[in-house]
């Protein structure tokens, strides 16, 4: 999928993948996580819906009992005049969701540059954790972004990383830097009673909320130690990146993939 702001000059940049089985029921798609290239086309293009839109897109691909053909040609058909449907190429693939990652991480990503200090210290916590669940072959089937608002109080600005919902558990994961931020912990302490009581209205369903952190903390610390109390405490498990592969492994599994 392009992204195509002026039509007149036909410039172009790739932001999202879509992978369907021709005689199967595998339906998927992956769309860019960094926007910085659609940006430099498009200084004012409107990324948070072109985000969104990929979930869009992928309830529209797993349920729809159109033919492949007719699917297609529905959604070229609804896309904005900004986006468009490339030719579809054919790809022999014993894992379709393992090779939508890779192809994603090919033509939408480009060369991922070393995690460094550009990035804050929880971004590079949230970044690990994508990477975690890339490896398990999980990241595209995770809802991301989960708007807290929706279940708890509108304007609510908190935007939990991601989650997956199997055998009636809603299972989320948010990054926190407790070296740098240790507030953070009392943020989402707050919301996460109003979080879990408009889930189990909603959505009827259990909550699980995992607060992924540095490894090796210094408990000592009296601010890291208030943190770690503070979402204990509001029955927030917490978890170090080292447990990253750990818990991409249990979402493969629960996931099916």
């Amino acid at each position: 999928m392009r992204y195509v702001p002026d039509p007149f000059k036909n410039e172009f940049v790739n932001i999202g993948i879509m992978l369907l089985e021709r005689e199967g029921e595998f339906a998927d798609v992956r769309f860019t996580r960094n926007w910085s290239r659609v940006r430099c086309l498009d200084p004012q293009a409107d990324t948070e819906v072109l985000d969104e839109l990929e979930t869009d897109i992928r309830g529209q691909l797993q349920s729809s009992r159109e033919s492949r053909n007719q699917l297609l040609y529905r959604l070229q058909e609804t896309l904005s005049t900004g986006l468009q449907l490339s030719d579809p190429n054919a790809l022999l693939s014993a894992s379709p969701q393992q090779d939508l990652e890779h192809l994603a991480r090919t033509y939408l990503e480009g060369p991922r540059p070393k995690r460094d200090s550009k990035l804050g210290a929880r971004q590079r916590i949230v970044a690990r954790m994508q990477d975690a669940f890339e490896a398990a072959g999980v990241w595209n089937a995770l809802n991301k972004k989960i708007k807290a608002a929706t279940y708890t109080y509108p304007g609510d600005p908190l935007k939990i990383d991601c989650g997956y919902r199997p055998n009636g558990v809603v299972r989320m994961f948010h990054a926190l830097s407790l070296v740098t931020e240790p507030d953070s912990a009392k943020v989402l302490a707050f919301s996460y009673p109003a979080l879990t009581a408009g889930i189990l209205r909603t959505e009827k369903a259990k909550t699980d909320l995992t607060a992924i952190v540095e490894d090796d903390l210094n408990r000592e610390d009296d601010a890291i130690g208030f943190a770690l109390h503070t979402l204990e405490q509001n029955s927030i498990n917490v978890a170090p990146l080292s447990k990253m592969p750990e818990l991409a492994e249990r979402a493969r599994a629960e996931l099916k993939l």
